[in-house]
């Protein structure tokens, strides 16, 4: 690798460590600190001419403050004369405002991928969209990574018998044959229905045969657990033997860790695309490293080799 220099805000600090032990380079160093009046400053600590530069931000809370970050960051590198700046969004932020499904209302993710472009991005880096469309929102390139392999092959070492597959909902039906598709195990479809802006999903019945089997529920995030939650408690009612669950994003805001607690689900696998803060730690949750695979991105854009190969490994 030649030129490259990475470096992280300040809720990424950990994901961009194990980025870098991974590529065995140091970590670019950087100063963030707020003012008094709560303006955010930014200063690299170290020459970025000509060089590839990669810039690593989470989403962990509060959300609107790691955004203003970040764009500070991409201005800092841009003017220090940067040859090519890579944002790399674990989790991209406001993904799910990804269409205009009510009257008056925004598309945020596409706001955010415009004014990321206007902050002096070259490049984005990103990990299973809420809607893959939004990797459209961009006039700039953006990578889609996936966390699927990465569940998978957790799922596989644990050598479950009598597996279903089972999607939340229509919409994640076509996600959920992939998986089945792998494990060669069938699907199950819950009928489930969400009422208003409030994240209440009801569930209602299971379209498929769940009883005396491993379930296992797979989405792209978990916010409140609300779907996920009434989803495992109509698997229990129609007789499945265990329920798991896996995620690419543990957002696990607001109720969340309770419900999971409470809930029938044995395992909730997720990865570290958004840090799991201490209080949110319980034994139910298990927690997988996805920074190898940004990692091995990293190596293999700034080597101009493919990406589409790495995704059949991790």
């Amino acid at each position: 690798m030649e030129n490259v220099k990475i470096f992280a805000c300040k809720s990424a600090e950990n994901f961009t460590k194990e980025i870098c032990e991974c590529l065995d380079l140091p970590m670019g160093k950087v100063n963030s600190i707020k003012f008094k009046n709560d303006n955010n400053f930014v200063q690299i600590l170290e020459t970025v001419r000509d060089q590839d530069v990669y810039v690593v931000q989470t989403t962990m809370p509060p959300v609107n403050e790691r955004v203003m970050e970040l764009l500070i960051t991409i201005d800092a590198i841009k003017r220090a004369s940067a040859k090519r700046v890579t944002v790399v969004l674990p989790y991209f932020m406001y993904s799910r405002s990804d269409k205009k499904d009510q009257p008056r209302v925004p598309v945020t993710a596409k706001l955010m991928a415009s004014i990321i472009e206007a902050a002096g991005a070259d490049r984005v880096m990103t990990c299973d969209l809420h809607n893959p469309a939004i990797q459209a929102y961009f006039n700039i390139n953006c990578d889609r990574l996936s966390a699927q392999n990465l569940l998978q092959s957790y799922f596989q070492e644990k050598h479950l018998e009598d597996m279903v597959i089972v999607a939340t909902d229509a919409g994640s039906s076509k996600k959920a044959y992939k998986y089945s598709e792998y494990f060669g195990c069938p699907i199950a479809l819950i009928d489930k229905r969400r009422e208003g802006n409030d994240d209440r999903a009801i569930a209602s019945t299971v379209i498929g045969d769940v009883k005396d089997k491993n379930a296992i529920i797979f989405d792209d995030e978990i916010d409140t657990a609300g779907s996920m939650i009434e989803t495992a408690k109509i698997l229990e009612q129609f007789g499945a033997k265990a329920i798991y669950a896996g995620c690419t994003h543990g957002v696990l805001s607001g109720p969340a860790i309770e419900r999971i607690q409470n809930s029938p689900i044995k395992e909730l696998v997720i990865t570290n695309t958004i840090p799991l803060t201490q209080e949110k730690q319980i034994d139910k949750i298990k927690v997988l490293s996805i920074a190898p695979l940004f990692a091995e991105s990293i190596k293999r854009l700034n080597e101009a080799r493919p990406l589409g190969e790495i995704l059949k490994v991790y």
